[in-house]
């Protein structure tokens, strides 16, 4: 399918704009089809069929498709088609291949279905209605209507509807980046990140910290440092690092006192962000760091440093995937035993990493595909 998409995407500019916008059509059409019908868990279907949809509008103006056939077909696919219904058409995307007349169509054509459908139930209680997928396509063409109209009080109106939740203040924000009003997407950004400290603030956040990075530099580090503040992790202490480049020094000691509460997001932070290997080692210990996805990555680097420190590490993260019985957990141990008989060979702990190998055996005498397992890795 993906092949097929950039045949056509390849194609577009210099085949016959018919051809182009028929084939693109049936394709949208069978795509449609195949993702009703089939697992699409991974969704290579679906991006299949976004990139169709991104495509037909194009080809539809390039084309030069008959405005009242494109507006039935619309309609069709959004309120009759009944294969899929989470796929939605962009009018912003059609109104070069609809121009004025077609837009205006358009806009009459929804009003009919609204009118049907009686009165608008309730935000927070649209889902219970019977004409639920009819009302989110509606206020979905709402505000794609707003943007296409570059109408401040409608994109607000439709966009950030009663206010009550973080995400429509960041649409509300990316709304306006997209028609140019910067000014006002930073001030809509801003709003959704004081919102509260969910994650919907938290991803408003750096949409923010983007906006400002790219319009407003100067405000950017100010930004970072409210936002980390405000989440201390690994990742904004990062974003804040990155911000303050030559400055790092004067933020340096309080970042690393807010992170000493969270021991996983410390230590990686001093390893990926600062890439100090000694000193990540160092914290954690001093921190009693319990995640054995971190101390992985962290043995990993210090090994290169003083690899036989790392053996107490590697034994605690042996001895935890034997906790659960399989053969992933088994081959997992087996390498890391292996790994450590190489850093041991030839030093004084070589017996000592033996003797741990054969106490693990007898431990585990009723396991016959841990005994495998080891077997395979060469282990004594």
């Amino acid at each position: 399918m993906h092949e097929g998409v950039d045949v056509l995407e390849a194609a577009i500019a210099t085949n016959d704009p018919a051809e182009i916008y028929a084939v693109t059509h049936q394709a949208l059409a069978s795509a449609i089809k195949v993702i009703a019908r089939a697992d699409d868990s991974a969704g290579i279907i679906g991006n299949a069929c976004r990139r169709l949809l991104v495509l037909h509008p194009r080809a539809a103006a390039a084309a030069k498709v008959p405005v009242n056939k494109l507006v039935d077909w619309m309609m069709k696919f959004q309120f009759d088609d009944n294969d899929v219904d989470y796929f939605e058409l962009d009018p912003v995307a059609y109104a070069p291949a609809l121009g004025e007349v077609g837009i205006a169509s358009y806009r009459r054509r929804l009003a009919e279905v609204e009118a049907r459908l009686g009165p608008r139930p309730p935000t927070d209680e649209r889902w219970r209605s019977a004409h639920s997928h009819e009302w989110f396509t509606l206020d979905w063409n709402a505000q794609r209507l707003a943007v296409l109209d570059h109408d401040i009080d409608a994109i607000i109106r439709t966009h950030a509807r009663d206010r009550k939740v973080a995400a429509w203040l960041e649409d509300t924000a990316e709304a306006f980046e997209e028609i140019g009003e910067i000014d006002r997407a930073i001030d809509w950004a801003k709003q959704a990140t004081d919102f509260d400290r969910g994650h919907q603030s938290l991803k408003a956040a750096d949409y923010w910290c983007r906006l400002l990075e790219e319009h407003r530099p100067e405000e950017t580090l100010e930004a970072r440092l409210r936002v980390f503040r405000r989440w201390p992790s690994s990742s904004t202490a990062t974003q804040l690092h990155n911000a303050a480049g030559e400055r790092w020094a004067d933020y340096r000691d309080e970042v690393l006192s807010s992170l000493s509460a969270i021991p996983r997001d410390a230590v990686l932070f001093a390893l990926l962000t600062l890439k100090e290997p000694t000193f990540a080692w160092e914290l954690a210990h001093s921190l009693a760091l319990d995640s054995d996805q971190t101390w992985n990555e962290l043995v990993k680097a210090y090994e290169k440093i003083d690899p036989l420190a790392t053996l107490p590490i590697h034994r605690r993260l042996v001895e935890t995937a034997l906790v659960e019985a399989g053969a992933q957990h088994y081959r997992l141990a087996a390498r890391r035993l292996a790994k450590m008989r190489k850093v041991a060979d030839g030093t004084d702990r070589a017996v000592e990493v033996d003797d741990f190998i054969a106490d693990l055996r007898e431990t585990h005498r009723r396991r016959p595909r841990l005994q495998q397992e080891f077997d395979r890795a060469g282990l004594p």
